[in-house]
Parts: structure tokens; C-alpha cells; sequence
């Protein structure tokens, strides 16, 4: 969007925005970034409201965008499934159109991405994914961002995406909504992903939204997609919704942790991700985890910043 648009958009899967967009996004972020850390007052979401609605628990995505909008001068309604009637005793879709009348931008985190697409398809205002079974958007958004700030950042700040032209990312652990996520910035933004997963919980490339074949490559040895790899990264083995496969999971994921060894393998300065939470001695060693590669803790606190600069360009477009 550019000054003066009326088009509204919604930032449903990773896919929704272009190259272009993220460009502007990545550099939006940097500085809204940079004004927070110098205590600098920005608020240009004044008198806009956020609707946050809660099908599955969170913590990073409930306090990045709850004390995001804040420090933009906007208000917050914070829902979950106790205290609303999504899905429930109302349809989706009248939900919607009630839900999006009172506030100017949605977050939902839900199972289905079926039900967020049918929200936004009767909302009258933006609606951002704050996480489905299938994609999460804003956490490779967040994701991203870290590397870049690792590894594309100038000494005045500035952003260059080139620096994820041709790098690779080792996704260790679970077909999931982050895998299918990653595949879809590797096809946009130009790297590639090494997926490894146990037999039976691979990536579905229908799923995953992907055209280009090879913006991927599959693994059957963890140790093997590591290597040479920029970015190493993984994810709980039994994610929302999966607690009955739990012990199931352990098993068939036992060879799948993420540890020195594995790191071993991967550039000399790769460096370690993780969504959070994680559970130490599963799918990551406590020394990978809590070692110099990794950079979680940034990578946790970016998903405030990116999706404060996501915020302002769905409600204000482009600035700057």
C-alpha cells in the first residue's frame, strides 16, 4: 500500500505480501526499533483500537502485540474462547462482521487457517494470522528480521536484503505450520531451506503453498541438512492441538535434537533459532540453546517489533 490507498489488506499467510513489501517491512522495523530502544515517543496508531482473539495460549504473541499497539498510541481488546462467541454459539462470519465494526485491526491465533480465512473474508477491517495449524507468518517475519540484523545491517542501520540471497536455513523437527512458513520466505525472498523430519511427519508442499521446487531441499539425516548451513532452526515436537501424539512424537523424534554436533556441521557463524517455548534435552541441547550461536532472545523480542511496523502498514500503508 502507498499514501492515499483504499485497497485493505489482509496478512494471512506468508505469501500475502511481495519481496518489496518485506523490504519495507525489514526497514520499518529497524526503526521502529531503534526509536524504542532510545526511549523515543512514536505513536501514529492514535485512537486505533486491536482486537486480539485467543483459540490457543500464548505468551510471546499476546505481549508482543499487546504492548506493541500501546507503544503506538493505540487500545487493545484482548478475547479468548471463554469470553467470546467465535465458532461457537455464532458463525465465524458474524463474528466478523460484528467484531470488525467497533476496532480497526484484527489478530487471530487459532487452529484452523480455514477459520481465519473465513473471518477476513467478512471483516471490514485488516486481519493478521497470529498463528494457525498450517502457517505462522509473524514469527519468520520476526525470524527474518534477527538474521538480517546478524547479518544485513549497515553501520548506519540500514537494511540489505541481499544478505538472504542464497543463504540456508536447516529446519530440524516437524513438518509444521513454521516449516511450511520458512518454504514460502524461501520462495519470496530468494534462499533455501534443508527440511529433515522423522518418516510420517514430512512437509506437504500443497500445504506449504510452494511453486518452486527448489527453494527446498529434503533430508533424511538431520545432521546432513545442517550442513553448510547459515541458519539452523527448529520447533517443539508436539505442537497446540498434538497433545495426544505426544509420546508417540518423542520417539519417532529422538534423533532430531538440535545439538553441538549438529551445529558442528553448519557454517562456522550460523546461527540458532527457536519459536520458544523450548523444552531443553528434546528438541534442543541446553548448550546449543543457551550458546553463543544462538539468538533466541532477540528473535523473541523482534516479533514486538515487526509487528509493530506490520501494524502500521496495513492501517497506514507505506511510510517513509
Amino acid at each position: 500500500m502507498k499514501p492515499g490507498d483504499t485497497l485493505m489488506r489482509h496478512y494471512l499467510q506468508f505469501k500475502d505480501l511481495r519481496a518489496e513489501e518485506y523490504a519495507h517491512l525489514f526497514d520499518r522495523a529497524a526503526i521502529i526499533k531503534r526509536r524504542f530502544k532510545n526511549y523515543e515517543k512514536y505513536q501514529p496508531l492514535q485512537d486505533r483500537t486491536l482486537a486480539m482473539i485467543f483459540e490457543k495460549a500464548s505468551t510471546r504473541t499476546r505481549v508482543s502485540f499487546e504492548a506493541g499497539m500501546y507503544q503506538m498510541g493505540g487500545s487493545v481488546v484482548h478475547l479468548t474462547t471463554g469470553d467470546s462467541q467465535l465458532g461457537r454459539a455464532e458463525p465465524v462470519e458474524d463474528s466478523a462482521r460484528v467484531i470488525s465494526r467497533m476496532v480497526d485491526i484484527v489478530m487471530i491465533r487459532t487452529f484452523e487457517q480455514s477459520k481465519i480465512e473465513r473471518f477476513a473474508a467478512h471483516s471490514r477491517v485488516p486481519v493478521i494470522n497470529g498463528l494457525t495449524n498450517e502457517y505462522h507468518p509473524c514469527q519468520i517475519l520476526a525470524d527474518l528480521f534477527t538474521f538480517i540484523e546478524n547479518r544485513g545491517m549497515d553501520r548506519r542501520g540500514a537494511v540489505d536484503m541481499d544478505c538472504l540471497k542464497g543463504r540456508v536455513v536447516a529446519w530440524v523437527g516437524d513438518g509444521n505450520n513454521m516449516a511450511n512458513t520458512w518454504l514460502q520466505a524461501a520462495e519470496i525472498l530468494g534462499f533455501k531451506v534443508h527440511v529433515s523430519t522423522p518418516s510420517g511427519y514430512g512437509i506437504d508442499p500443497a500445504v506449504a503453498g510452494v511453486k518452486d521446487a527448489g527453494c527446498y531441499r529434503v533430508f533424511k539425516d538431520p545432521h546432513e541438512a545442517c550442513e553448510g548451513a547459515d541458519l539452523v532452526t527448529t520447533d517443539v515436537w508436539t505442537s497446540m492441538g498434538y497433545e495426544a501424539e505426544n509420546e508417540a512424537r518423542k520417539a519417532a523424534f529422538a534423533d532430531w535434537c538440535v545439538d553441538p554436533a549438529m551445529m558442528a556441521r553448519a557454517k562456522p557463524d550460523a546461527l540458532f533459532m527457536h519459536c520458544l517455548p523450548a523444552h531443553r534435552g528434546e528438541e534442543v541441547a541446553a548448550e546449543v540453546i543457551d550458546g553463543p550461536q544462538s539468538v533466541v532472545w532477540d528473535e523473541a523480542e523482534n516479533r514486538m517489533h515487526m509487528q509493530k511496523a506490520l501494524m502500521e502498514y496495513l492501517l497506514l500503508g507505506r511510510i517513509g
